[in-house]
């Protein structure tokens, strides 16, 4: 007995791809206005059609920690959240820490302590230390560990990293 093909069908209408919507959000403290596409994530957003590409692109999961920023003074993966979805949000990116051509105290401790090596992790660990401060929950380097365990450093640069949270923080 022969095999058939299967019946060929005709090819559906494609689907249009939604229209890009406009979105406004303050970034590192300038209102910003953008289109995208529904499905834009806040880094891409950040990276693409900003060009602030401090924040890094890492596992694009939200495993690793490289892309966080600050939203509304909270750390978040933008690699994990919309666009669309933070529609005039803070958006604070590594490029917003520093004020008036200083230093952000946390930026001058990673220098003093060392805290990178490559550097791709950085930005997220420097924005997520900025929110970890701001959280106010840290009292120890145990729990600095523990409030930063999603920040992953290749490297190995977490004693040094530790040490810089504790100076910013005011313990060294």
């Amino acid at each position: 007995m022969a095999r058939t093909s299967a019946a060929v069908r005709p090819a559906a209408d494609p689907i249009p791809a939604p229209a890009k919507l406009t979105i406004s959000l303050i970034i590192n403290g300038v209102e910003r206005r953008l289109q995208v596409a529904p499905w834009t994530t806040l880094l891409d957003a950040l990276r693409d059609h900003l060009d602030l590409t401090g924040t890094k692109k890492g596992c694009d999961h939200g495993q690793c920690g490289a892309c966080t920023v600050l939203v509304d003074g909270r750390r978040i993966n933008s690699c994990l959240t919309l666009a669309v979805m933070k529609e005039g949000a803070r958006v604070t990116t590594v490029e917003g820490l520093a004020a008036d051509g200083a230093l952000h105290p946390l930026q001058q401790a990673f220098i003093d302590h060392d805290a990178f090596q490559c550097g791709y992790c950085t930005p997220g660990q420097l924005c997520s230390a900025a929110g970890l401060i701001a959280e106010g929950k840290a009292k120890s380097a145990e729990e600095i560990r523990e409030l930063m365990s999603g920040n992953i450093c290749r490297c190995g640069a977490y004693p040094n990293i530790v040490a810089a949270i504790q100076q910013a923080m005011g313990q060294s």
